[in-house]
């Protein structure tokens, strides 16, 4: 049991409270405010949350095209022929969701799942980057938009992705300005990220 959270706290209460301080934004205070508050919830709204952390983890999975998160396969968006032949390459599952709220990208996405980051030992081989590459060369798409992070690895990881795309004969853009440097897209407004997409720039 970690001492952060007190040698006088129950033992189940201190094993939920170390767990749910490992999810991302989760420090041990809250997590211990959660803790208490699941505490005094009732037996089934604590059975309801946790069936539905299993349901997620037994149905939810990868596409194997675009590698996003998804409970069919392929995803809905790579099955819909009504999408336009782009692609656009985001960090995360939940850049697909904030860009998808703007409806100004009706093309398809490729997850990345991270950035290039050699100081947190995250190389290209460790990102869905060769998958990516083999995808442009099979699907000829119109454009990539490389939509990562507008922070250091955000811009290091477009870089070489330009480097990787454009002899293939791809255009391959990037976002405007207007998104505040150093922000993760899941953060950023509909419409922000909207005129971001809309005056994107060819390399």
């Amino acid at each position: 049991m970690s001492a952060q959270f007190g040698s006088g706290v129950a033992q189940p209460v201190a094993i939920l409270s170390q767990e749910l301080a490992k999810l991302p934004g989760i420090g041990p205070k809250t997590a211990s405010r959660l803790a208490y508050h699941l505490l005094r919830a009732s037996r089934e709204d604590a059975v309801a949350l946790a069936e539905a952390i299993i349901e997620v983890k037994d149905r939810i999975r990868l596409c194997p095209i675009c590698f996003n998160v998804t409970e069919q396969v392929p995803c809905a968006i790579c099955s819909d022929p009504r999408r336009e032949n782009s692609i656009c390459v985001v960090q995360d599952p939940l850049d697909v969701v904030a860009i998808e709220r703007t409806n100004e990208h009706r093309g398809k996405y490729h997850v990345l799942h991270g950035a290039i980051s050699p100081v947190d030992g995250i190389t290209p081989d460790k990102l869905r980057i060769a998958e990516l590459v083999e995808r442009v060369k099979q699907e000829s798409p119109d454009e990539v938009i490389v939509f990562t992070n507008l922070d250091l690895n955000g811009d290091a990881t477009a870089v070489y992705l330009h480097r990787l795309l454009t002899p293939l004969g791809v255009n391959v853009s990037r976002p405007a300005s207007g998104l505040p440097v150093g922000s993760d897209l899941e953060y950023a407004d509909e419409m922000t990220l909207g005129r971001a997409l809309a005056g994107r720039r060819i390399y």
